[in-house]
């Protein structure tokens, strides 16, 4: 159990940094970059739609990280 939930906090933590990291600032930072390509993918909303996609995921990946990190301190 204990080696099954560091697994998911792993992936729940870089899936957590990635998505924080392709979210656009004030300056477009690394998502100016890389999000061209993935605003044709979201259709006519560009931007909101990959703004709230990405908010979503930063949302399900940072739930998922503080439930992992205090079920992992209660089996110790």
């Amino acid at each position: 159990m204990k080696t099954f939930l560091m697994i998911l906090l792993a992936i729940s933590s870089i899936v957590l940094i990635a998505s924080i990291l392709l979210q656009s600032g004030k300056s477009a930072g690394l998502s100016g970059a890389i999000g061209g390509g993935a605003e044709q993918l979201f259709g006519k909303k560009k931007s909101k739609g990959y703004e709230a996609v990405l908010s979503k995921i930063s949302i399900v990946g940072a739930i998922c990280f503080i439930i992992c990190s205090l079920a992992l301190v209660c089996i110790e």
